[in-house]
């Protein structure tokens, strides 16, 4: 009958994953423990097994002794019965291996302790005793206590950027940061370990440990205009296609020339046959040479975007009509042309007509400094037809030419830079640029910096609509992937990573955020008049704060009577009380000058009308504020004095002193209060009284001047209502040049 493997390995007190190996190191292969076992297989395993049990039974002293070492390690006694009975244990199992031995040796301990306490003690102690073996190493290792740092030698030199802090020059000079602070202190220096440094401080460290200081050159990330400015290897550079920007009158041929150049019919794509926008595109001679054109608006109103074509080209060509001679774009483009310095080339156009007098145009183009060959001049005229391509191949040499002997040569290993030659936001893509690589190769995926944005590029579009990966320099494409559209004009520049590109990017906007409210210009009443001379301004808008209702409408009603030549006063808000920073934020957003009559601002509405540069004016008297709005208004405006507050005082106890008058007890709570200062009283933000210091005095004794954060006593000249909680301001009249 035949057996199971598992069961095999049960009768013989072996596991099934023993009694597999086995078999295998004999050459007998079993699939699993379910597997059969013929009865020739069996008569080997029963072989196998008596040998292995035969080898075993010549050394039992030897087994035995193992048994005892890993299970008792008692007294003689206990360890002499334990021993034997192992022994017996032993002899009866004998065809059990080293593994099962373990076992049994804890069977025999568990029996020996069922037999008397004394056992079951040494089994304890052996158990250990086992622990101990296991761990002697444990035992003889000894603590090597704090691992200390390893003494690394100063660096020749401290590169440091100002604003470095102590933990990071400790780490420059491979020193503790504790023993640079000690060594300041030595020196009269206090500094924690997080504080920015100054660079002498930096250098005085440096000093200390006799390394040589050395500022780091900080490279502005966002300043694009570095990148153009790079020495260029003239080993790598190779010769590139040359940039022709095609400029003329509205209506000479531009883009008819240009349609016949690239063979499309661009004029009935544009808004009544006039070119709206810059186009660039690629064209490729019977010389195999490329030649990359842009096409210029040519109407008068686009005479910026004109401009900005000739700041990329390296040939300009100027298209004359031959019917009808030099126009004022045509002067335009010169100049343009000159103000780039770049050779012209005279395209004469629609010479096939009746009318033309190419002669009249060399006559005309002569007195601006543009002179034919024919005529001794350095300029190339070629008369051409656009419509009927007449001469069109002949100005093509006549760019090759040029370009050749401009020797235009650029790096396509570089990251690319170039300019924007167009932008726009599309509502399927998103913002889209056309641009010019100049220099370098752009790839899609690249991440790019163009103007104040940034983004990475997604598509690449070359002029003729196909999507490319990679484009050279002097190549215009249409690039996607930008954040917002960039200004025509704009620079761009590929950076090595989006990290960099997105943190220069970001740093452009914030400029140019900040750049354009500088440029917001502020009212106030110093500049009312050059504003309105400027016609920024048609209305001057006023916000009317007054200690009563009835001021407010008196003071309001007086302002919008004035008239100066047609501009009216414009009351925005007005309203009782003090002046706070809603009035502020009103007359920032409306451009407003605030007007306060007998009122104070707020310390905070002082501070935000500071920081947004808000105009406010005080006064007391309403015929001061009408005269001096209306002769800003005229332009007579020339205040001598500016009132400059120098602090404040909170009155917190009165002193009633007979033939003297009332003492104020007060407090200084902000700047400082001086002997000779004007002061005004002011009660809940509304001026109750403005006068002069009769007396001050610090306890007994009279004081020129008393600080924040001191008590002082206070006696207004000719005023004794002072109560308390009552605020008296201190300032004086400072004479401000004009």
């Amino acid at each position: 009958m035949t057996k199971r493997v598992y069961e095999y390995a049960k009768e013989h007190n072996l596991t099934s994953k023993e009694l597999l190996t086995m078999a295998k190191s004999k050459g007998m292969e079993f699939g699993s423990h379910m597997s059969s076992i013929s009865e020739e297989q069996e008569k080997q395993l029963n072989n196998i097994i008596s040998n292995k049990n035969n080898k075993k039974s010549e050394k039992p002293e030897t087994n035995s002794k193992e048994a005892n070492k890993e299970g008792s390690n008692t007294s003689q006694n206990t360890n002499k019965k334990a021993s034997d009975k192992n022994q017996a244990k032993q002899n009866q199992h004998k065809k059990e291996e080293s593994k099962t031995n373990t076992k049994q040796n804890n069977n025999s301990n568990k029996n020996a302790s069922n037999n008397n306490k004394s056992s079951n003690q040494a089994g304890r102690r052996n158990r250990r005793n086992r622990r101990g073996k296991g761990n002697k190493n444990f035992k003889n290792t000894e603590s090597k206590g704090i691992t200390q740092r390893k003494h690394k030698d100063l660096p020749e030199k401290l590169v440091y950027s100002e604003g470095t802090n102590i933990q990071e020059i400790a780490k420059m000079l491979h020193r503790d940061a504790s023993e640079i602070i000690k060594k300041l202190m030595m020196n009269g220096v206090m500094a924690n370990q997080n504080q920015a440094l100054s660079k002498d401080v930096i250098e005085l460290i440096a000093l200390e440990y006799g390394v040589e200081p050395e500022e780091k050159v900080v490279v502005d990330v966002s300043d694009l205009d570095v990148y153009f400015e790079e020495e260029q290897d003239e080993a790598k550079l190779t010769i590139r296609p040359a940039v022709v920007t095609i400029m003329g009158h509205v209506d000479h041929g531009k883009t008819t020339l240009l349609d016949q150049l690239r063979h499309s019919r661009v004029t009935e794509g544009e808004a009544g046959g006039i070119t709206q926008h810059i186009g660039a595109y690629q064209v490729e001679t019977e010389d195999d040479n490329i030649i990359t054109f842009l096409d210029t608006p040519g109407h008068e109103a686009f005479t910026t975007m004109r401009a900005r074509g000739a700041d990329v080209t390296d040939i300009a060509i100027i298209v004359v009509a031959a019917d009808d001679g030099v126009m004022p774009q045509t002067v335009e483009a010169i100049n343009h042309a000159k103000a780039a310095d770049v050779p012209i080339i005279i395209a004469v156009n629609k010479i096939d007509k009746p009318t033309a007098n190419p002669d009249r145009v060399k006559q005309e183009l002569s007195e601006h400094g543009i002179i034919s060959e024919d005529w001794g001049g350095d300029n190339i005229f070629v008369e051409i037809s656009a419509k009927f391509n007449q001469n069109i191949e002949e100005l093509l040499e006549m760019i090759v030419l040029v370009a050749e002997v401009q020797e235009l040569k650029a790096n396509p290993d570089r990251l690319a830079i170039g300019s924007v030659i167009e932008a726009r936001l599309d509502k399927n893509q998103g913002a889209t640029a056309t641009l010019l690589v100049q220099d370098g190769t752009l790839n899609v995926g690249d991440p790019i910096v163009v103007g104040n944005t940034y983004g990475r590029v997604r598509t690449m579009v070359n002029d003729i609509g196909r999507r490319i990966r990679t484009a050279g320099p002097a190549t215009p494409v249409e690039i996607t992937g930008l954040q917002t559209a960039p200004q025509a004009g704009d620079l761009f520049v590929v950076f090595e990573d989006e990290k960099t590109a997105r943190q220069a990017g970001e740093q452009r906007a914030q400029e140019a955020q900040e750049a354009q409210r500088s440029l917001t210009k502020k009212v106030t009443l110093d500049n009312l008049f050059e504003s309105l001379q400027e016609g920024e301004l048609k209305s001057v808008n006023v916000i009317i704060k007054a200690d009563v209702q009835g001021s407010a409408e008196a003071l309001s009603a007086s302002l919008q009577k004035i008239e100066v030549e047609g501009v009216r006063v414009n009351v925005v808000h007005q309203a009782v009380g003090a002046i706070n920073e809603s009035d502020i934020s009103l007359a920032t957003a409306s451009g407003a000058i605030v007007i306060g009559f007998n009122v104070r601002p707020t310390p905070q509405a002082r501070l935000q009308a500071d920081s947004e540069v808000v105009d406010i004016r005080q006064y007391r008297v309403i015929y001061d504020a009408i005269e001096e709005i209306e002769t800003a208004m005229k332009g007579m405006l020339d205040p001598e004095y500016e009132e400059e507050v120098q602090g404040q005082a909170l009155v917190r106890e009165t002193f009633t002193v007979s033939k003297l008058g009332t003492i104020a007890g007060s407090f200084v709570t902000d700047g400082y209060i001086a002997r000779d200062s004007q002061v005004r009283l002011i009660r809940d933000n509304i001026v109750i009284f403005e006068g002069e210091i009769a007396s001050l005095k610090r306890f007994q004794d009279d004081a020129k001047q008393v600080a924040k954060g001191y008590e002082c006593g206070i006696m207004i000249e000719n005023y004794n209502d002072v109560k308390m909680d009552d605020v008296i301001e201190a300032f004086h009249m400072v004479e401000i040049e004009r």
